[in-house]
């Protein structure tokens, strides 16, 4: 069963290489962190803060598409760990039906940000995490 997430923090360091975005738990205490990288993580950065772009980011430019084909993006999933790697996909809705698409988490979660749908984590994840820790 999934559980919705939400993003509680992005850390961007100029001098590490890869950045940190923390999920948390929005009707719980579950929290944990994923590394991302720089452009994910300024996207990210920049729509939280609605910063504008001059011209269509990755990430809009993949919002645009969606929409333009018909679709809706209704969630994202963090549905898989495995061997320290975090898998996700996109739910998106199209005539009636529904699309999953395989996507980093860095970038659904660029998407969940920019479009405004939930995130979810799904519970065997969670379980992974509080085991590795």
């Amino acid at each position: 069963m999934p559980v919705e997430m939400g993003l509680r923090r992005i850390i961007i360091s100029e001098i590490h290489e890869q950045q940190v975005i923390v999920l948390k738990e929005l009707e719980g205490d579950r929290s944990f962190s994923i590394q991302i990288g720089i452009f994910e993580a300024t996207s990210i950065d920049r729509k939280i803060k609605k910063i504008p772009s001059p011209r269509p980011l990755t990430h809009d430019l993949l919002c645009q598409t969606i929409t333009s084909l018909g679709g809706e993006l209704q969630e994202i999933q963090i549905n898989e760990l495995k061997d320290k790697t975090y898998f996700a996909t996109l739910k998106i809705r199209q005539d009636g039906k529904f699309v999953k698409i395989d996507c980093r988490p860095s970038d659904a979660i660029a998407l969940a940000v920019t479009m405004s749908v939930p995130i979810f984590v799904y519970e065997e994840v969670l379980e992974q995490i509080s085991e590795d820790i």
